[in-house]
């Protein structure tokens, strides 16, 4: 039986930009003719260490400035614009060493991801103004704590989360600011199977309640299994783009990934005659031995 397609009739762009580069030293980190992330879907971003990937990221959300270049987030221009404006505007992002801090709970964690009204000095000095809008905040948090396993760890310390639950926590907490636009930097790095299977379900959840999903992701299985499309950067440009199984099939994205070694025979490689260590790494071995006859 064929697995259901999840892809919209029709995806109009939700981000898009044009000659996007950023330099390092005089070389080009990122050098993105044009880019385009469609709404409503998941969009994994991937490519070989050292493609651009999380350089791009750091652009789009302000965490980052460009050399050259423009783009926007539903109509709205943002390559000047800084990082805790584009998260207002419902951009928001993880990241691929979790930030959550270790000194509060995790209950503190989550809020911090939501509005904060009682920082401004005139409605701090009246708290019946903002209370009430903080009391809000704090049953969603356990709302989103729950739907994320993380309900009873809400008033322990975030250093005693595991790798796992920090990306989960890290997640949950993105989701306080109600993004329209969730990226989410490598966000099944350093977890176990059965935590890696939660996040891909949350994942897939997002879409479902209406939230576009940019994903960094080597795993060409997990790429498969959840993408509605994909971009391909390679040496900081995007050199494929498109539905999952037709564009991990083009030639010039397993080029891509074996790098200097295009001579290599794909076939010698995936029926152990040659070292997997010695040309590829194994997401790229996974890759060559679903696309090759």
């Amino acid at each position: 039986m064929n697995a259901p397609d999840r892809t919209p009739a029709i995806a109009t762009p939700l981000v898009e930009g044009e000659g996007i580069v950023r330099r390092f030293a005089g070389l080009a980190a990122v050098d993105v003719d044009r880019l385009s992330i469609p709404r409503d879907r998941i969009t994994a971003l991937i490519g070989p260490n050292g493609a651009g990937k999380t350089t791009l990221f750091n652009l789009l959300t302000g965490f980052d400035r460009p050399d050259e270049g423009s783009w926007s987030f539903d109509g709205t221009p943002l390559s000047r614009v800084p990082a805790y404006r584009i998260a207002r505007l419902g951009m928001v992002r993880t990241f691929q060493l979790t930030k959550v801090l270790g000194k509060l709970t995790v209950m503190q964690n989550m809020l911090l991801g939501a509005a904060q009204p009682g920082e401004r000095l005139s409605r701090a000095l009246f708290p019946v103004t903002w209370q009430p809008a903080r009391r809000a905040e704090e049953e969603r948090a356990r709302e989103l704590l729950g739907r994320f396993g993380l309900a009873a760890k809400a008033d322990d310390y975030a250093a005693g989360l595991s790798g796992g639950q920090r990306k989960l926590l890290e997640m949950a907490r993105a989701l306080m600011a109600s993004p329209r636009l969730l990226m989410l930097d490598e966000p099944m790095a350093g977890v176990n199977p059965a935590l890696t299977q939660s996040i891909l379900e949350h994942i897939v959840a997002l879409k479902d309640d209406g939230v576009t999903v940019l994903f960094v992701e080597h795993d060409m299985h997990v790429v498969k299994h959840i993408a509605d499309h994909v971009i391909v950067m390679a040496d900081g440009r995007i050199v494929a783009e498109g539905e999952p199984r037709r564009v991990l099939a083009e030639q010039v994205v397993i080029d891509a990934y074996l790098g200097s070694h295009h001579d290599v025979d794909l076939r010698d490689v995936i029926a152990g005659r040659i070292s997997e260590r010695e040309v590829m790494s194994t997401s790229t071995i996974r890759l060559i031995e679903e696309n090759t006859p």
